[in-house]
């Protein structure tokens, strides 16, 4: 899909803006979206045994994958929009009510101590405010301009270099909608997240990820498959930008926050990972390695690189920061 400027609409979106336009806020109605039809393959799960049951769920679970395969260039399109943004500064916003709040929510803390990114580089917000994170604030998302208002009070204010992700498995949330509409406004990229085709986010979005996952196995619970494809796209955007930023070296965790004894161990098994046999200093030796953690602050790329060519963690750091934040060009010296 080519990303589109703001206010532009691909030939496959100006299909359908005649359609949306003749609705409210929604491009269907809520007992038409694919989400809320009655699934014929779950028509008896309150009279058959918790096995058999267990095994429908897992039937219907196995579908998402095939439903998220078929939006991965659209995933990819937003990976593209986002890293030059976060290279610049920006952020990510993701908002959302109910379940998909907090799934953004939840995507959104994970990163800093997976990839050490800076504070409030990925932030989550939710209709109803924090409250809403573990109670139901079913009435605080048909509201677009609590979601706008949500927006305009982040610190600093959203700009050109901040992209917003909006969720909603219905694709019609006025909430989020609200939030894409403000978003557009000042400038900042827009991706939306859904799970219904078509979806009233059409018009607001410069990449639009309709995920369709079809009937629920309870009729109209989207935190079931719906969420579970969510989550799938989320985890993608997330740490595929990361990874295009050069928070892995291969597929190692270098950039990861040790806070906890977990975390440590796994900052260890990291470096001797990534560290050749060949290498300077000798990594295999518990007092050795912990002592290069040590020395470089328990920075993970910053110890690797030190432990490999035998450096200092100044030169190290100096190496680095020449690089971009990207070991593997440390390390052969672009």
């Amino acid at each position: 899909m080519t990303i589109l400027s703001v206010g532009e609409a691909s030939p496959a979106v100006q299909g359908t803006n005649e359609v949306v336009a003749k609705q409210t806020n929604c491009a269907l109605s809520l007992g038409d979206l694919q989400t809320e039809q009655k699934n014929d393959k779950t028509a008896t799960i309150d009279s058959i045994s918790s096995l058999d049951l267990c095994r429908i769920i897992n039937e219907e679970d196995a579908t998402v994958a095939q439903a998220v395969e078929t939006c991965l260039p659209l995933v990819a399109d937003a990976i593209d929009i986002i890293v030059p943004r976060l290279l610049a500064g920006g952020r990510v916003i993701y908002t959302g009510a109910g379940t998909s709040g907090r799934l953004g929510i939840l995507d959104a803390s994970e990163i800093p101590p997976t990839f050490s990114a800076p504070p409030g580089q990925f932030l989550g917000l939710i209709a109803g405010g924090d409250y809403a994170i573990r109670n139901a604030v079913e009435g605080a998302e048909d509201s677009e301009d609590q979601g706008a208002a949500d927006l305009s009070k982040l610190t600093p204010a959203l700009g050109k270099n901040d992209t917003l992700i909006g969720i909603a498995a219905s694709g019609r949330t006025p909430y989020v909608l609200g939030g894409l509409k403000y978003a557009r406004s000042v400038g900042s990229a827009t991706v939306g997240v859904a799970c219904v085709r078509p979806s009233a986010f059409r018009t607001f979005c410069d990449v639009l990820i309709e995920c369709v996952t079809g009937a629920e196995v309870v009729t109209g619970s989207t935190r079931l498959k719906a969420g579970t494809a969510t989550k799938m796209i989320l985890n993608m955007i997330s740490t595929g930008s990361q990874i295009r930023l050069g928070k892995t070296y291969g597929n190692l965790m270098v950039d990861l926050k040790i806070s906890n004894e977990k975390l440590r161990d796994r900052a260890r098994r990291v470096v001797r990972m990534a560290v050749p046999s060949s290498s300077v200093i000798d990594v295999t030796q518990d007092d050795v390695l912990d002592t290069v953690l040590a020395q470089c602050e328990d920075n993970v790329k910053l110890s690797i690189l030190v432990a490999t060519i035998g450096c200092s963690p100044e030169e190290g750091r100096s190496q680095l920061e020449a690089a971009s934040g990207l070991l593997g060009a440390a390390l052969n010296g672009n």
